[in-house]
Parts: C-alpha cells; structure tokens; sequence
C-alpha cells in the first residue's frame, strides 16, 4: 500500500470516527435536575424522561427532544371584582405557585395545550383564576374575608377552595400542577366600602342601644332595690322608734307616779312652773286672775305638806 492510499485510508477512518461521535453525541440525551425531556418521534411524543441522568434515543431528524421546565413558577390574577354570597362587591388578587409535575401524562397534556410556552400557560392560568375567584367569593360573606375579629376570619379556607379549583381545571386541561394559592391583595369598592361602612354603623348602632337598654334597665332594678331597703328600714326604723317612745312614756308615767305618790304637793307645784315655762315666754304678756291656777301659786305659795298623823303610844 502505497502512501497515498495510506492517507486516504487515514481520512476515512477519521471521518468514520467524527461521524460516529457526532452521532453519539446526537444519540444522547441529559437530563438535568428541575428538568423534564421529550422526545418525538416525527414530532409525535414517544417517551419522556424525568429522572435525572442520561439517556439514548435516535438521532435527529428520526428523534428530537424538548426541554420542559419542572420548576415552580407563580402567576397573579390582577385585581378582580367578585360578588360575595351576601351581594356585596369585594376586589380580589390572588396568586398560584404552579409546576408541571414529573409526570409523563402531565407532561404531554402540558406541550399539547400551550406548545411549552410558560407565558401562554400563566395567562390560561390567570383566566381560571378569575373563573374560580368568582366561584369562591360567592361562597363567602364579606365578613368572613375582612373582620376586626379574627375568630370570625376565613381566609384559609377561602384559599383553600381557590386552590382546589384551579388546581383540578389545570391539572385536566393543561396538565399543571397548583401547589399553592392565596390572596395578594383584598379591597372594597366604593359601593361596597360605603355599604360596608353602613352596616359596621348600624350593628354600632344595634349594640350601643342593646347596652343602654341593658344600663337602664340595671339602674332601674339598683333604683327599685335601694328604694325597697330604704321603705324597710324607714319602717324597721320608725317601729323602733314607736317602741322606744312607748318604752319612754311608761318609764315617764312610772316616774310621774312615784314623784306624784312621794310628794303631791311638790309635783303639782313643779308641774305647774312646767306649765308656766312652755306656755309663759320672755315676750308674752298676759293678764290672768292671780286666784286661778295655775297663778294662784303666785300668791298663795306652796301648799303645806299635811301634818303626818301622830305615832300611837303605848
């Protein structure tokens, strides 16, 4: 073999040798964490590789891959005007954090419906949102989203039901998974706020009149019991005193009687300068008869004590 069939035999060989290795770089596959792979066959999906690692499939134009994102992602409604099941109007923005599960279903559902476009599957997402936002509020009383109680707030479940009805509409249309949902931003229109604003006034209102009717009817109760205990011991008080005063007249009558009995003289005398003393005052002028009584003491003096009758002898 002469050299020049030497070099051309060294070309094939390396020729042969570059074209296997770019047909072996063709024919392999990595697959990267976070990460999911399709490969289509004539652009009919034929497998779909969610485990990390490497793997082979047949080189282009028989079999092509598609990168598909597995990473969370989120997306916000906007601020959407939703009627709670009291007939109110609420404004409403919420958010979902979604994913295309490692799922091979899932994962062609995903490229079927929106062409792996994220962008186009965040705003499908937006539109079963608002659908769903509108289902949820309906749901609720507006006191149940916005309350100065907490015991009263539920929030949680309102998310909860937001989650689960995207999550179920997405999962079967697009093939996405909902892992989270909740509300970003809650406000009250103008027709709202200010009916709002009546109702918190008119439950004031209802409660400020419970508690003054509470107030007086306690006051009037503290009034009638004060007024019973003060008729009780104004009674208790005005039969002591009955009791005392009778108590007094005996004892004075007793006393009376035993001043009269020692010294009858001497009573009626004291008795008549009483008399003298509550009817006679220091600017009263009186023209009486000295001989009537009790003014004949004036000129007749006392009456002499009778002689005590004599002692027998023996």
């Amino acid at each position: 073999m002469n050299a020049s069939n030497m070099r051309q035999s060294a070309r094939w060989i390396v020729a042969t040798a570059i074209v296997g290795l770019a047909v072996a770089a063709a024919s392999f596959v990595v697959v990267s964490p976070g990460q999911g792979v399709v490969i289509t066959r004539l652009g009919k999906p034929v497998r779909v590789l969610v485990t990390a690692g490497g793997a082979l499939k047949w080189p282009a134009p028989i079999e092509a891959t598609t990168d598909i994102d597995l990473r969370l992602r989120t997306t916000s409604s906007g601020l959407q005007d939703v009627g709670t099941r009291d007939g109110l109007r609420v404004l409403v923005q919420a958010y979902v954090v979604w994913r295309v599960p490692q799922d091979a279903d899932a994962i062609e559902r995903y490229l079927r419906a929106v062409q792996n476009q994220p962008d186009i599957a965040a705003s499908q997402l937006r539109s079963l949102m608002a659908s769903s936002l509108e289902i949820t509020a309906s749901s609720f009383d507006l006191a149940q989203l916005v309350n100065t109680d907490p015991d009263k707030v539920r929030l949680a479940a309102f998310e909860e039901r937001l989650k689960t009805l995207v999550g179920q509409q997405a999962r079967a249309v697009y093939g996405v998974d909902v892992e989270q949902a909740g509300i970003e931003r809650l406000t009250l229109s103008t027709e709202a706020l200010q009916a709002t604003i009546e109702r918190m006034k008119a439950e004031r209102d209802t409660a400020s009149a419970q508690r003054s009717a509470e107030g007086q009817r306690e006051a009037a109760q503290v009034v009638s019991e004060a007024e019973r205990d003060a008729r009780i011991a104004i009674a208790g008080a005005k039969a002591e005193a009955s009791s005392i005063e009778a108590d007094a007249q005996v004892k004075s009558a007793t006393v009376y009687q035993q001043a009269y009995t020692s010294d009858p003289a001497l009573y009626t005398l004291l008795r008549s300068f009483d008399t003298l003393d509550a009817t006679i005052t220091p600017s009263t002028r009186l023209v009486l008869r000295t001989d009537a009584a009790p003014f004949r003491l004036l000129v007749d003096g006392p009456v002499p004590r009778a002689a005590a009758p004599a002692k027998a002898r023996p």
